[in-house]
């Protein structure tokens, strides 16, 4: 490990690292570089943990849990015990999930002290290779330089061209602060974000109508998962449309007719716009320190390298939302880290996109990595691959807990399971055995001589992989 360089006082804003952004993939920059020697400036107008920590990830999942709870109450004549959903009071939903965020917060900023990482406080952009300017609140204008700039900007929530935000036209960013439950909701866009806020509202009590212009819900997912969490929705009462687009919208004070490309019409109170995030990029001076964009997102090379060098030898560097891929904290996480130990000399193993797990937190949740059973057939020929789904009625603790589904998997024929595509209540936990089997390049046989605890959700992985070895026990011949 090299010595650390502290800013000198002839230099006092000149640090080995600078990082212009705050959110998951810029704090674990920091954190690795500084615990790697490395002298580290940390850029941020907002608050530490970006978009995840505050308008993303946790106070969702907060919601989320406030609606499990929810349905728990409502439906708990079935396990035996006598509850009943008088209601949802709004503001205590916000108060626990503000509780949550300002917890982690508080935590966040605690361990950024403790590395002895600079944190300048302003609106940041890349003045050229090496300087981010930063706009203090005050106005007052401050220059960083460093060695290496590690650009992560984040995301914002997209909209669609013409369709003007409003009292009644919201983001999940003003959908997260809403005080009261709306009695009916249509939600834009029918992936990640769209499907769990629909959830939360239906678990909630509201009225619910997704608008998806691609053919399935979560399209992005094994069609196998879309077409299950589909029927889970029609079960729940969740409605929805699928295969047309967005026409407009016309709002009123007392709520918003949107209006699809077939003609069908729907009324609701609000309409959430749930189309994606776009990457936050925009005049940030990124272009003209010659950091090439395409449609926002910055390129990079497999390094995570913008091809941009600074005059002290180092290199602009980008990672998060900002570059083309899997929109998801924990890979920004991960690639910070992956860029901070190179820039500290170290030769970490590349990221291997596809074993990224993914999970949609809606009920039943939707978890999966590695490829799905298109994309398997398409790098190694439909012949060439093989797919088992494992049904969660075979499984004690699932039957417990009361919920249906399967686990999926796709597996090379005579190879290794390069997919795993999960389905039900709390699969979200399941999908770290699953990083592992498809990031190792497990055989079925491999798991099947596992041991699964009993009675788990697990033990579903377990049973998967018994019957794609050729040894299914539960399932008939």
């Amino acid at each position: 490990m090299r010595s650390q360089h502290l800013p000198t006082h002839d230099n006092p804003d000149t640090y080995d690292v600078v990082v212009l952004g705050g959110g998951s993939g810029g704090y674990a920059a920091a954190l690795r570089a500084a615990q790697l020697g490395q002298s580290v400036a940390l850029v941020e107008e907002d608050k530490l943990g970006g978009t995840c920590l505050h308008v993303g990830c946790v106070p969702t999942k907060a919601l989320l849990h406030a609606a499990e709870v929810a349905d728990a109450a409502a439906h708990g004549a079935q396990f035996g015990v006598r509850t009943s959903l008088d209601g949802i009071d709004m503001p205590g939903v916000l108060a626990y999930k503000d509780s949550v965020v300002a917890g982690l917060y508080k935590g966040l900023q605690g361990l950024i002290a403790s590395r002895k990482i600079t944190v300048v406080e302003g609106h940041g952009t890349l003045a050229s290779p090496g300087v981010v300017e930063v706009t203090a609140p005050g106005g007052a204008t401050t220059r960083v330089t460093g060695t290496h700039v590690v650009l992560a900007t984040g995301s914002y929530a997209r909209s669609l061209p013409g369709l003007e935000l409003g009292d009644r036209v919201i983001t999940s960013d003003q959908a997260l602060t809403l005080d009261t439950v709306p009695k009916s909701v249509v939600v834009l866009g029918g992936g990640v974000i769209g499907v769990e806020f629909a959830s939360v509202w239906k678990s909630f009590g509201a009225d619910v109508q997704i608008v998806e212009a691609l053919p399935h819900l979560v399209p992005n997912e094994d069609v196998a998962l879309s077409k299950a969490l589909e029927r889970a929705f029609r079960k729940r009462g969740i409605k929805f449309s699928l295969g047309d687009r967005f026409a407009q919208v016309k709002q009123s004070d007392d709520g918003v007719k949107v209006e699809l490309e077939s003609g069908a019409t729907f009324d609701a109170e609000l309409l959430l716009v749930a189309v994606g995030r776009g990457a936050r990029t925009a005049d940030l001076g990124y272009e003209a320190a010659g950091v090439r964009l395409d449609r926002g997102f910055v390129l990079t090379d497999e390094l995570l390298r913008t091809g941009v060098t600074t005059p002290t030898g180092g290199q602009v560097w980008a990672v998060g939302d900002i570059v083309p891929g899997l929109q998801l904290a924990h890979r920004g996480f991960a690639q910070g880290i992956y860029v901070a130990e190179q820039i500290a000399g170290q030769s970490p193993a590349p990221i291997d996109e596809a074993a990224i797990p993914r999970v949609t937190y809606c009920e039943p949740e939707v978890a999966s990595v590695g490829v799905t059973e298109a994309k398997a057939a398409e790098l190694y020929g439909p012949d060439q691959v093989e797919t088992i789904e494992y049904n969660l009625a075979g499984n004690g603790k699932s039957k417990i807990l009361g919920t249906q589904g399967f686990a999926k998997l796709v597996r090379r024929k005579d190879g290794p399971v390069v997919g795993m595509h999960l389905i039900g209540s709390r699969v979200g936990e399941l999908i770290g055995e699953g990083q592992l089997i498809v990031g190792w390049e497990a055989f079925p046989e491999d798991v099947a001589s596992l041991v699964h605890a009993h009675p788990t959700q697990n033990e579903a992985l377990g049973e998967a992989h018994m019957a794609l070895a050729g040894k299914p026990l539960h399932a008939h011949n």
